[in-house]
Formats: C-alpha cells, sequence, structure tokens
C-alpha cells in the first residue's frame, strides 16, 4: 500500500491524496480569511521560529542531509542553514518597514490627490523545494511568503527524503501549524497540488519540470516564480587574477559535489592564459582534497549519476585531471576537460556535478558570442581588472544574475532580487523583493469630494474638450 504524507500524518488507504490535500487547502484558506497572518507580529514570529529552528536543529538537520547528499555537517551549514538564517533574520528585522504603505507623487493634473502602493497578502502561497539543497531553497521562498502575511504549503523534495521528513516534522513544531502545512510526495502530489488553485507557487528545479510547474498551474491562473538553473557561464579574461579565478571556480565545482544551480557550468578562457589556467585548477581541485577525503564526490542518485557517467565517456576533450567514476558508490570525480565540442551532450545541458569544461577563446567578443547562442542562463560569471570588459559582459549577456570576480555571493546578499531569466526562470525573491514576490501591490488613490469641475464629465462642449486636451498636453 502506498502511504501519502500530509502534514505529520499518514493518510490511509480509504483517503486519496487528492481528498486530503484538498482538506488541507481549505483550511488554510479559512484560517487567512480570518485574518490570523495579516498582523506584523504574526509575520516576525513566524521568521523568528525559522530562525530557532535552524538553531536548536542544527544537528538533525546536518545528519539527514548528510543521509540525502554525503554532506559534512559544515558544508550543510554553509549551504542551508546559513543563507536561510540570513533571509530569515533580514526579513524579520524589516517587514514592519516593508508592510507600510509607499506614497507615490503624483501628476498635477491628477491634483487634489493622494496616491500609494499598499501591500497585502496573495493568500495562500505553494513552495515546491529541491533535493539539491533541500532546506534552503524550500525555507528561503517560504521566508518571503509568511513575511507578506500568507498561508503556505511547502512541499519538500522527495529525492531528499530524510530531508522532507526532517522539515515534515519541524515546521509544525516552530511555526504555526494552522497557517503553514507541509505536504510530502512526488511529482504526482505536486501536480495534485497545484490543480487546487494556489494565489501563487514557488518552484525551485530543473527546465524541463518547470515547464510542467507552468502547465499545472496555468489552469487556475496561478502566478508563478520558477529558479531554473541553467549553463552559467565563467568568462575569464587576460588580465584576471588567475590564482583567485582557479580557486573560486573549482570550489563552485566541489561544493555539494557541483550540484548547485548556481555553480559555474563551463570557463571561456582567452586563449593566451587558457593553460595556465588549467594548470591552477587542477591544483586547486586537488588541494581542495588534500585532506584525505576520497577522490569521488557523492551524486544525489542512480540516474543523475548515470547522466554524468555518459558525458565523460562519450567526450572528445582532452582531460587535464579526473574522468573517473564508480557506479557502486554513485561518485564522480573532480573533472577538468580542455576544449570538448561546444555540440556534445556535456555542453548542451546543465552540467549539474563536478565536471568543469575549459573552452578556449580568442577575445571577448567571441566569449560573448558563445554565451548569448545558448539559453540565458541562471548567473553569468567574468573575471577581469578592466571596467570596460566588465561593463560590456554586464550590458551584453543576459542572466538572471552576475557576480564580477566571484561566483555565487550574490546568492548570499538578500538586498539583491535573485532568479532567472528566459530559460533559468521568471520571478524574484530574497529579502523585499521577496515580500514584493508574495504580496499584491494595490494601486489606491485617494480623492476629495470638491472640487468637482462640470466640464470633465459628457455632454462635452468644444471649450471642455480643448481644456481636456490642454490638460493632459494630448
Amino acid at each position: 500500500m502506498t502511504t501519502h504524507q500530509v502534514e505529520t500524518g499518514a493518510i490511509d488507504s480509504d483517503t486519496t491524496p487528492a481528498d486530503a490535500i484538498a482538506g488541507v487547502v481549505a483550511r488554510l484558506r479559512r484560517v487567512h480569511a480570518s485574518g490570523r497572518t495579516r498582523p506584523a507580529q504574526w509575520r516576525i514570529e513566524q521568521l523568528r521560529g525559522i530562525e530557532r529552528m535552524l538553531d536548536e536543529r542544527e544537528d538533525e538537520i546536518t545528519r539527514a542531509l548528510a543521509k540525502d547528499l554525503g554532506r559534512d555537517a559544515f558544508e550543510s551549514w554553509l549551504l542551508d542553514i546559513l543563507p536561510t538564517k540570513i533571509e530569515a533574520a533580514h526579513a524579520r528585522k524589516r517587514v514592519r518597514r516593508w508592510m507600510r504603505n509607499r506614497p507615490r507623487l503624483l501628476s498635477l493634473t491628477q491634483m487634489p490627490a493622494l496616491g500609494w502602493v499598499q501591500y497585502e497578502p496573495l493568500g495562500l502561497v505553494l513552495v515546491i523545494g529541491a533535493w539539491n539543497a533541500p532546506l534552503s531553497v524550500t525555507l528561503e521562498p517560504l521566508v518571503a511568503a509568511v513575511s507578506a502575511g500568507n498561508c503556505a504549503v511547502v512541499k519538500p523534495s522527495e529525492l531528499a527524503p530524510a530531508s522532507s521528513r526532517l522539515l515534515a516534522r519541524l515546521i509544525p513544531e516552530y511555526l504555526d501549524a494552522e497557517a503553514v502545512a507541509v505536504v510530502e510526495g512526488d511529482g504526482h502530489t505536486t501536480q495534485a497540488l497545484l490543480a487546487q488553485g494556489f494565489d501563487h507557487a514557488f518552484f525551485t528545479g530543473g527546465t524541463e519540470i518547470g515547464r510542467k510547474i507552468l502547465a499545472g498551474a496555468a489552469p487556475h491562473l496561478t502566478p508563478v516564480t520558477l529558479e531554473l538553473g541553467g549553463r552559467n557561464p565563467a568568462i575569464v579574461m587576460e588580465d584576471a587574477d588567475l590564482a583567485a579565478t582557479a580557486r573560486r571556480i573549482a570550489w563552485t565545482k566541489v561544493l555539494n559535489s557541483g550540484q548547485t544551480c548556481l555553480a559555474a557550468d563551463y570557463v571561456l578562457a582567452a586563449r593566451t592564459v587558457r593553460d595556465e589556467l588549467v594548470d591552477r585548477l587542477v591544483h586547486s581541485l586537488e588541494e581542495f582534497r588534500s585532506d584525505g577525503s576520497p577522490r569521488g564526490l557523492r551524486i544525489i542518485d542512480e540516474r543523475q549519476f548515470e547522466r554524468l557517467a555518459g558525458y565523460l565517456e562519450s567526450t572528445e576533450a582532452t582531460v587535464a585531471l579526473g574522468g573517473g567514476s564508480d557506479p557502486a558508490t554513485l561518485t564522480i570525480e573532480p573533472t577538468v576537460l580542455v576544449d570538448p565540442s561546444p555540440d556534445e551532450p556535456l555542453m548542451r545541458e546543465e552540467t549539474f556535478g563536478p565536471i568543469l569544461p575549459v573552452l578556449t577563446v580568442d577575445s571577448l567578443d567571441e566569449a560573448i558570442r558563445f554565451v548569448n547562442a545558448r539559453p540565458k542562463p541562471l548567473a553569468a560569471y567574468v573575471f577581469t581588472k578592466s571596467a570596460r570588459t566588465r561593463h560590456r559582459v554586464l550590458a551584453e549577456v543576459s542572466s538572471g544574475g552576475a557576480v564580477v570576480n566571484h561566483l555565487v555571493y550574490h546568492h548570499l546578499a538578500s538586498q539583491l532580487p535573485f532568479g532567472g531569466v528566459g530559460a533559468s526562470g521568471m520571478g524574484r525573491y530574497k529579502g523585499r523583493s521577496g515580500f514584493e514576490e508574495a504580496s499584491h501591490r494595490k494601486a489606491v488613490l485617494l480623492k476629495p469630494f470638491k472640487p468637482d469641475p462640470r466640464f470633465v464629465y459628457p455632454p462635452y462642449t468644444d471649450r471642455a474638450r480643448k481644456l481636456i486636451r490642454r490638460l493632459y498636453r494630448a
């Protein structure tokens, strides 16, 4: 018998998952309609609850992440706990200010009048998590949802089962269980949730699944924030500090075994520094594993392992480092590949693993053309000391975000919006951007009863028409 988890209890065989999900959604809608989640204090308590959960249950969290992903405790703290704590604390300290009406200066033609933007909760928000960072990519959108005063359903990834079970147990303990529910399950559960018609949905995952999420949301016109990843380029020019550049790029390929949406997917290196950069990448990756760590890095499951091993078997590139894999342990060695064919599978799909292709370019123009000939990435990275080079890449390469002379760090900045563009996603969260994404921004205009000039109303005389045109300069 298959059981499905809704909140902390299993649904028995006499109850269909769809029926149980509908009941949870109906209850949450009643709670939201009661106004319970609107006050600033409720929002602050939820955000503080997330912070407390991460502090008090750190050991349990890191153990669950070790089971799912094979990570050590510090890496789990760095990737999942730290970013979420930063985000929750940032929102908690500012949410009262975010909730205030934002006055707008109106044109003279509107006078006398006052205008402002008023923020109101959307209602019920669905958060669909991912397996590669099971806490942060699930809880950070939840921060946005509760800071905006919404009820929420959290659907963790079934591919990280230990983390999913832990979230199902801890979220009702630390947050308002009447307003925030956890539903565990697979893709069928996700579609059953979308069929309920939420007021907004956040999804983190791959592009193909993102299309299915969008299709599932479409019948109900549910707005969706999609964070989908993509092929993130790292452009390395002749004037870059190659030692720092190599360390920083290599770091993203060992962090979580390269299974992060913001890792460098490939490097475009200027020909004059390509060989030295490759040598330094190899040195950095070897240095990172010099503490006796196993050579291979753990991949989440057999399907992802076989995909990555297939890239290694089919590549035409020169192997500068690594290239090994072990199906028994689902591990892939950190690998540096030099000049693979741009048409091979490795270069057509997001790598999402510890494999780093390095391609040679003869100019900045060539690098920009290469990136722009492919779907828009979630992040673009450029390493240079030249302001002109930096400005060109930022102006001419479209990407969800960009970092100059480093990688990933923009995700830790709650002051910056985070999200994709084109195939790498739509919508934004983090900080105020997340609050606004999960809020309805209502335009409000207040007029007095007087003056009430007659010429505004029909029937319009010739004089009235001329006056109105003159007022609006139309």
